[in-house]
């Protein structure tokens, strides 16, 4: 309704359907990026992880092993 407030979680990095499934929390975003006047996206990286040190630094090593891959297709 009128007023209302909706919030979509997700991580983009834990997505684990099949290559040929598209994701719905990507296609989501791909749609709503355009919409500033009434959408925000808000997006967090290895600096916003608040847990134990060691959790940033598995991030990071995943963030890495995926630029590696993704650079080398």
């Amino acid at each position: 309704g009128f007023h209302s407030r909706m919030v979509i979680t997700g991580d983009i990095t834990q997505i684990d359907l099949p290559n040929n499934v598209i994701s719905g929390l990507s296609e989501a975003l791909k749609v709503t990026h355009f919409i500033k006047d009434k959408v925000s996206q808000i997006y967090f990286d290895d600096k916003d992880v608040v847990r134990h040190p060691l959790v940033q630094k598995i991030v990071n090593a995943y963030e890495r092993t995926k630029k590696s891959i993704d650079s080398s297709e």
